[in-house]
């Protein structure tokens, strides 16, 4: 565990861009109204060829073009970004490059890091393009849950399993979570550290997870702020998405999982994990080709 440091107040941006193209430009000018204090923006960037971030770097003060030297995963990403802000930062914002931030979220969120002492990620309400509520605040994944939601989730979006883990029928209030969406993260810098940041080895899908397990683990909240609202452009869903990110998903299901359940008596265990979730992972794509 990372000594802890003390920082100040000020407040900072991290978003991981990967050839962003134009919503880039939306996030940065949406962004001067969710909140009124100054803000500092980090693109830490995983290896972008469209020349977004560079030119969004030409073109605003107050942001920072960060190379991460190459593609190195979303958490990892937004780990390099982090390390590049000073102590001054006491704030960091870990946020995709494709949203739009809703008037004043910012604010509602740092105002519920007030009322959370021991908040150490907070979370705001995420909608899709066409008003729908997005389940960004859910349960951790259970053994139970997880195959429930795996097995019925895509031919019965309606079964108990699914609905508990999404909290799909959960009163929108704020509230502490298992698990907030690393879409959009406002985190204590003095928590993010105290768990070492991001794991890692999480190339995408789950860091955001593993995240909040491990800072419920060390002692601190992550909480659901509803009154903070934005909007995700681009959350294509991985029933739409290449082969490639739906096996990265899978893969790190089970890593989740696998590392919960550790130790020569869970070899059985994981081996039928790796089996159901490469079988998953592998219908998925069919269907997705289909």
């Amino acid at each position: 565990m990372t000594d802890v440091r003390t920082y100040g107040d000020e407040l900072a941006v991290v978003t991981v861009t990967y050839s962003p193209g134009e919503t880039l430009e939306r996030f940065l000018d949406t962004l001067a109204t969710a909140t009124e204090r100054s803000v500092r923006v980090v693109l830490a960037d995983n290896g972008s060829t469209d020349q977004a971030p560079q030119q969004a770097a030409a073109a605003h003060d107050h942001v920072e073009f960060v190379p991460t030297g190459g593609n190195l995963g979303y958490g990892a990403g937004a780990n390099r970004g982090v390390a590049a802000l000073g102590p001054e930062c006491g704030w960091v914002v870990v946020a995709n490059p494709d949203l739009e931030w809703g008037e004043g979220s910012l604010d509602e969120l740092l105002a519920a890091a007030g009322r959370w002492p021991r908040g150490g990620a907070f979370g705001p309400l995420i909608t899709e393009p066409d008003g729908a509520v997005y389940p960004s605040a859910r349960l951790l994944p259970s053994l139970g849950r997880g195959a429930g939601h795996a097995l019925l989730g895509k031919v019965w979006p309606a079964n108990p399993w699914t609905r508990e883990y999404r909290q799909s029928e959960a009163e929108i209030t704020e509230r502490a979570a298992g698990w907030l969406s690393g879409s959009c993260l406002l985190l204590r810098r003095e928590a993010f550290d105290s768990v070492d940041g991001f794991d890692p080895r999480y190339f995408m899908y789950f860091e955001d997870v593993d995240l909040g397990d491990r800072l419920a683990r060390a002692g601190w909240r992550n909480v659901y702020v509803p009154s903070a609202r934005v909007m995700h452009i681009g959350g294509a869903s991985t029933s739409s998405a290449s082969g490639r990110m739906l096996a990265e998903h899978h893969r790190s299901a089970y890593r989740y999982l696998a590392d919960r359940h550790p130790g020569p008596v869970n070899a059985p265990l994981r081996l039928a994990l790796r089996g159901a979730l490469s079988a998953r992972a592998k219908l998925e794509t069919r269907s997705a080709k289909t």
